[in-house]
């Protein structure tokens, strides 16, 4: 499996990372937590988020991460299988029994936002499976074997017994699946779903594989990789009017001692667009088909004892997969060893070496424990941190358990390795906040100035915030007589890692610094939330938001206008990437700007940059994004988008420039991150 760890994502980070756009999901709870009502426990794979084009943010959604942010439950009955699977909630659904489908060919209707994985190779599913309708999105299907729903009939016309069927559905990810001896199909993609990928699967024993299409629209994006298909006479899979269908690493096989020959193999049909990669095919008949009006492209496939058509052409525009999503291919000649012994369910998918030293570090950790009730060793967050010990050596974990802790918490620079994390089963139980400005006035009369008026303030190196909300609720209404710049989080370190948090203000929202002019301050925010309106993502760190929901405030008097973000980067540093996220709110069409350049006090030794590529625009966002601040022109520093979409993005201009691929390649996560690989402990 070494080679699957190595294709997860450029970071190996052991926690996911989507988040859903705004006001599409609820603020949920982290991998792993539950109620205390369950004995459940996720293992440390089940909350994963997928690849290929389920990856893609889109149609509202951030990707796919299923049940991540809901309750984990452990089920052996149909009855509690299907109570959970068909819930409006999220949930993580661990699979832990043989479930027998009753009656025959029951398909559970499973709703949106939820993760379905076989505990080990002990989750079965039999004689049924499951169907996502019209709108159902954010579904893992994972570990599962799901078998024998067979009436007799090779050919059955009469029982539409699918393993999983698609109506209509979007971002689902299908894998490490064992899918076999249905009645009709094994996995049908049908009527337009969209964002799938399908990996890493098992499927065998069935006259109908995987059949794709059931529409005239050629609006689909599918990934299909690293999947087994073997004794299956056709659909392996047939691909009809799929706008984009990226295939590779599959291994298609038809044994010549079995009674079951293959009709054809991969099938481009109707309007596809398909690209094949790095596939093999062993004894297949017609191994690789097109229809006349369909565009198929190969590379670097092995064809071993095959016959009949094998096909490539078509007038379509040739597309690139690497402009919506990073993949590694492994050579074709390796396909069979590989795929033979790594589809299908896992004993433990997906533990990566990452993983484990994850875990040791975290049973090493020190841990104290906050509870305003007393029912831990500290009543305040800032006690626990005053009990750190000074240039400790190793992580120390402050878990702080649900309540709004009403305090201001400043970790000083010379208590490094601190997390600082909630132990509610959400984000929104644990919160900290505090209502200072920069014009309020301290006890000996003068003022705390924008950084001092932080609510939690972070100046330690490699240290965290996980599964909490950190707000300053300063009421700029009634005091507009002082400055009201109003910090909520202010980082002051490098290696600090914001996972899974909400940071709430107005004006000056997340404050990203280093420790010193001439220091590196890397910071990585994923997973998050952050709601403001005036150079509410700003500093002069080496930032980066990745895959989190950026929601746009009114201001105090109800107006609509504003600034994301106000980078003040050193001429030699990078500055701040918002990558793969959403930017909307409830605000005026056209009222706020991606961002402006901020020299601090007219300083010209800085090089202001943002960057904002793949991430979903509201009509919010001005058609001429940028603004200048201060007397600087921001055509003088490093502003730039790339690939943005929604109704906010808009077309390259002299207002509203944007990276050529090649000039992309060089602004991704990794290079922000400069050899760091934020790694949640």
């Amino acid at each position: 499996m070494a080679q699957h760890r190595r294709r997860r994502t450029a970071l190996a980070i052991t926690v996911p990372l989507a988040l859903a756009a705004a006001g599409t999901l609820a603020y949920g709870m982290l991998p792993g937590t539950q109620p205390k009502a369950s004995a459940a426990t996720a293992p440390v794979w089940a909350t994963a988020t997928a690849d290929g084009f389920a990856s893609v943010n889109a149609l509202g959604q951030n990707g796919t991460y299923g049940g991540r942010d809901g309750k984990t439950v452990t089920v052996k009955t149909l009855a509690d299988l299907e109570k959970y699977a068909t819930s409006a909630d999220p949930y993580v659904i661990v699979v832990a029994a043989t479930i027998t489908m009753d009656p025959v060919g029951k398909e559970i209707k499973v709703q949106s936002n939820k993760t379905i994985v076989g505990a080990g190779t002990s989750g079965q599913i039999v004689a049924g499976g499951f169907f996502l309708g019209e709108g159902v999105h954010n579904v893992i299907i994972r570990n599962l074997t799901i078998r024998d729903a067979y009436q007799g009939t090779w050919n059955d016309k009469e029982h539409d017994y699918d393993g999983i069927q698609m109506d209509g559905a979007h971002h689902v990810w299908i894998d490490h699946n064992d899918i076999r001896h249905m009645a009709d199909g094994l996995i049908d993609s049908r009527k337009d779903t969209t964002y799938l990928t399908v990996s890493w699967n098992k499927l065998s024993q069935e006259n109908k594989a995987f059949g794709i299409g059931w529409t005239d629209n050629v609006t689909s994006n599918i990934t299909i990789h690293h999947n087994w298909i073997r004794e299956t006479e056709q659909r392996n899979p047939s691909t009809d009017n799929v706008a984009h269908a990226h295939l590779y690493n599959n291994y298609l096989e038809d044994d010549p001692g079995t009674a079951i020959t293959s009709s054809y193999g991969n099938y481009a049909r109707g309007r596809t667009n398909m690209l094949l990669e790095n596939s093999y095919f062993q004894g297949m008949n017609n191994p690789v088909t097109r229809d006349s009006t369909a565009t198929l492209v190969q590379r670097g496939n092995v064809f071993s004892a095959t016959t009949g058509k094998n096909e490539s052409g078509g007038s379509g525009a040739s597309w690139d997969p690497k402009s919506y999503y990073s993949y590694t291919l492994d050579k074709a000649a390796d396909v069979p060893s590989l795929l033979k012994s790594g589809t299908g369910p896992r004993s433990s998918i997906g533990t990566t070496a990452t993983t484990t030293t994850t875990a040791t570090t975290a049973a090493a950790a020190a841990t104290l424990t906050v509870a305003q009730d007393g029912s831990g060793q500290y009543r305040t967050v800032q006690a626990a941190v005053d009990a750190v010990p000074a240039n400790n050596a190793s992580r120390v974990v402050i878990s702080v358990k649900p309540g709004t802790y009403r305090e201001v918490v400043k970790v000083p620079a010379n208590k490094p390795h601190v997390t600082i994390q909630g132990a509610g089963s959400s984000r929104k139980d644990t919160v900290i906040v505090y209502n200072n400005a920069a014009g309020t006035k301290k006890p000996d009369g003068s003022t705390y100035g924008t950084p001092g008026s932080a609510t939690v303030s972070v100046q330690s190196d490699d240290s965290q915030l996980r599964n909490l909300t950190v707000t300053n609720d300063f009421d700029e209404a009634s005091h507009q007589d002082i400055a009201n710049q109003a910090v909520a989080l202010l980082t002051q370190a490098d290696k600090i890692f914001l996972d899974g948090i909400i940071v709430n203000g107005d004006q000056d929202t997340l404050e990203m610094e280093t420790a010193a002019a001439d220091k590196l301050g890397r910071v990585y925010v994923a997973n998050s939330y952050i709601t403001g309106n005036v150079d509410f993502v700003f500093g002069r760190a080496t930032a980066v938001v990745d895959k989190s929901v950026i929601t746009l405030k009114k201001r105090w008097n109800g107006s609509s206008a504003g600034y994301v973000t106000a980078a003040s980067t050193p001429a030699d540093r990078k500055g701040i990437l918002i990558n793969k996220s959403s930017i909307s709110g409830d605000v005026s069409n056209a009222s706020f700007y991606l961002g402006r350049n901020w020299h601090p006090g007219g300083s010209t030794t800085v090089d202001p940059q943002a960057t904002v590529r793949n991430t979903t625009l509201s009509a919010a966002i001005k058609s001429t994004p940028w603004s200048d601040m201060g007397g600087f022109s921001w055509k003088d520093d490093r502003f730039a988008e790339y690939r943005n979409t929604g109704a906010g993005s808009g077309a390259a201009g002299s207002d509203r420039p944007q990276l050529t691929d090649a000039q992309a390649a060089g602004q991704e996560v990794a290079d922000w991150l400069g050899g760091w690989t934020p790694t949640a402990s």
